[in-house]
């Protein structure tokens, strides 16, 4: 297993271990180059990681990326051998924090009329505007 593999997988384990939702896209062909190792969704914030190993930067690309996430509110983060532990205190820290949080807390605005209502947290479907 390569050093960056190790990593993958210590990633992976840790988000098993918190319920995270993550993906890991497939770049090159129909996918994003320089799309990040993993996006994550955990207790209703956005993360995305790239990893790497034995000291490997990022490429112009995979930082342009970070730079976008970050602009639209997420979270874009590095992790390699020496930090993989943070990422578990970064996302333990985020979602102890939410907890608090109530599903009654959540509001969503009508797109047609402007009002807002509460809504639980959970699934639900978009349908177009007319």
């Amino acid at each position: 297993m390569t050093p960056e593999a190790k990593v993958k997988k210590r990633v992976k384990e840790i988000l098993a271990d918190l319920d995270a939702y993550y993906v890991m896209p497939v770049t090159g062909g129909y996918g994003n180059s320089g799309a990040p190792d993993f996006i994550i969704c955990i207790a209703g914030l956005f993360y995305a990681i790239e990893t790497k190993a034995n000291g490997g930067k990022a490429t112009a690309l995979q930082l342009k990326n970070h730079d976008d996430i970050r602009k639209s509110g997420g979270i874009a983060l590095i992790v390699d051998e020496t930090n993989v532990e943070n990422l578990r205190k970064e996302l333990i820290s985020y979602v102890k924090s939410k907890a608090d949080s109530s599903p009654a807390q959540v509001r969503e605005v009508d797109q047609r009329s402007g009002e807002s209502h509460k809504v639980k947290r959970g699934v639900r479907v978009l349908r177009a505007l007319d």
